[in-house]
């Protein structure tokens, strides 16, 4: 019998989680994500799923988060009709973020296809509806962690806690073979830090033939802090916020760390290190969240912490959009937690693009920010963005606090997999991008296993694990995307900082002369490229219409 291994997602990039485990009698499906990131990376999520979902078995997903679970209604519709097991709390989770990521697909391809009305263009379908993501959670199966199951015949599974988020597992797999003894594998999903203010440390068993591990900050030692170093240095940052006098923003997964900050902020505040102030959860999806974690508070640590935050009076919670727009009202110190995390979509884009141009504001990054996102170009310092089609200058003070990341770094990353040794034919190093892959797989060199027996596979490959080595199976490999344009700025990129470099320049143009000469260039640059020059005529009209010409590399 041969086993197959398909990496149809989070490979070299941290989204998009998907594998497919192939034997001679079935076919089973582990995490169904949805990438973020570049415009380029984002696209595969429209497209037709590598594999054909009717023939897909049974599903085991590790977790809710939407870059590992975001694309089930997508499957459910395109005709899978097995189960899907999960954790209980997963199941709860699941319940409630996936009919919002269908509904804010609805939503924004809505206002997408106002806008290309208006430009004559096709309209567009969401991938999926919020009425598609109910039927999904049809398919849903809870399952409580270490007791086997059986989703297919051959092949058994066991579920353990990974600490990453609630109800967040690290999968066990075996798969039966005659005459052998099983072929061990574990799908680590996102594994937890220590000192997680919610979730127990990661556990797993030993003794595995793969395991394939995620490696998010690879090589990064973020130094362990305690939960009162953590406090103390997000005091700081709030004590120095509030003497700007402006809005704090706190771009958030909705999903547990929305709550870690919460409880910490209110604990501060009570404290008397930072002054009280109005604390905005401005997340729909953040508040039904909580109710799931208030519904599991006995099975968190400091699960009372979160029930003592929620009965403050200086939290303000909104759900409508009107809510969301009254806090721009506010003046003065306030804090504003608001999804994506990545600032990708949401509530968080309108407080950006109403207070990035704010010397006193301040935006507080808590979670790691994916190549080619807003929030990435935010960390990377840029000093212009586009939101919503307009410009906006950066003024605000751009933080980095990375204590509230829900991954082990490098070093928690090695003593994880130093627990789950003997590993006895590879390790594949999968959601994450290439620096932090190279660091990891050069620190487990030698110490953990052998340097050729680590893979980073790249999207859609196939290794074949059946021997005592995997092989990579080039000729079934045929990958919807070259590996050079994941995790990588794209052209819609390229093209938005180019808009904002030229109209940083027509600002500084001293007047409508040397406004004109820019634009002369630009138009020049751009016959170039075409092959051929314009004609004199049309190089004095772009001489006497500047402004117009400006104005259409605007709306490029």
């Amino acid at each position: 019998m041969t086993i197959k291994i398909h990496f149809h997602g989070a490979t070299r990039v941290v989204t998009g989680s998907c594998y497919v485990l192939e034997t001679g009698s079935a076919r089973l499906l582990v995490d169904c994500g949805m990438f973020q990131g570049s415009k380029t990376e984002k696209e595969l999520n429209y497209r037709a799923f590598p594999f054909d979902p009717r023939k897909i078995d049974a599903m085991l997903l590790t977790h809710a988060h939407i870059d590992h679970a975001g694309l089930i209604p997508k499957l459910t519709k395109a005709g899978y009709a097995g189960k899907i097991y999960a954790t209980h709390a997963t199941c709860d989770l699941a319940a409630v973020m996936l009919p919002d990521s269908g509904f804010i697909q609805e939503t924004e391809v809505k206002q997408l296809n106002e806008r290309n009305r208006k430009r004559g263009l096709d309209e567009v379908e969401p991938i999926y509806t919020a009425d598609d993501a109910r039927q999904a959670l049809e398919h849903f199966e809870g399952i409580a962690y270490k007791t086997w199951i059986t989703p297919v015949p051959g092949i058994k599974a066991r579920y353990w806690n990974a600490g990453h988020l609630l109800g967040s597992a690290s999968i066990e797999v075996e798969v039966a073979r005659e005459g052998l003894k099983p072929l061990r594998i574990l799908f680590s999903g996102d594994i937890g830090p220590d000192q997680k203010l919610f979730e127990p440390d990661p556990e797993a068993p030993v003794d595995f033939d793969y395991v394939i591990c995620e490696s998010t900050y690879g090589g990064k030692d973020r130094f362990e802090r305690s939960q009162e170093t953590r406090r103390e240095v997000l005091g700081a940052e709030l004590r120095a916020a509030a003497s700007r006098q402006g809005a704090v923003l706190i771009p958030s997964f909705a999903v547990e760390r929305t709550q870690e900050i919460l409880v910490d902020v209110i604990a501060l505040m009570d404290a008397g290190v930072v002054p009280y102030a109005p604390v905005f959860i401005d997340s729909p999806l953040a508040l039904k969240a909580t109710e799931i974690f208030t519904h599991h508070a006995k099975s968190l640590r400091n699960g009372d912490a979160l029930l003592r935050a929620l009965e403050s009076p200086y939290v303000k919670t909104t759900e409508t959009a009107d809510e969301s727009k009254a806090i721009n009202r506010f003046a003065g110190f306030h804090i504003i937690v608001a999804a994506s995390g990545m600032c990708e979509a949401g509530r968080i884009r309108h407080h950006l693009k109403n207070n990035l141009f704010k010397p006193n504001a301040t935006v507080l990054l808590v979670g790691f920010q994916a190549m080619g996102t807003l929030g990435r170009l935010l960390e990377d310092g840029a000093q212009s963005v586009k939101i919503h089609g307009e410009e906006v200058k950066v003024r605000a003070a751009i933080r980095r606090f990375e204590d509230y990341s829900g991954h082990a770094d490098g070093p928690e990353l090695l003593q994880w997999l130093r627990e789950r040794l003997p590993i006895a034919k590879a390790v594949f190093l999968t959601h994450g991008e290439e620096e932090p892959q190279v660091a990891l797989a050069n620190a487990m060199a030698g110490e953990i296993i052998e340097a050729q027996r680590i893979e980073r596979p790249r999207l859609d490959d196939v290794y074949d694990v059946t021997g005592d080595a995997p092989v990579r199976r080039e000729a079934e490999i045929r990958p919807r995307l070259s590996p050079d344009k994941m995790a990588h700025p794209d052209w819609h990129n390229e093209l938005a900082e180019l808009i904002l470099d030229i109209n940083d320049e027509m600002g500084k143009a001293a007047d409508e002369k040397a406004r004109a000469v820019v634009i002369r260039r630009l138009k020049r640059a751009l016959a170039e490229s075409r092959g051929a020059m314009p004609p004199p005529n049309a190089r004095q009209k772009g001489h006497d219409e500047g402004r117009g010409g400006a104005r259409g590399f605007d709306e490029g």
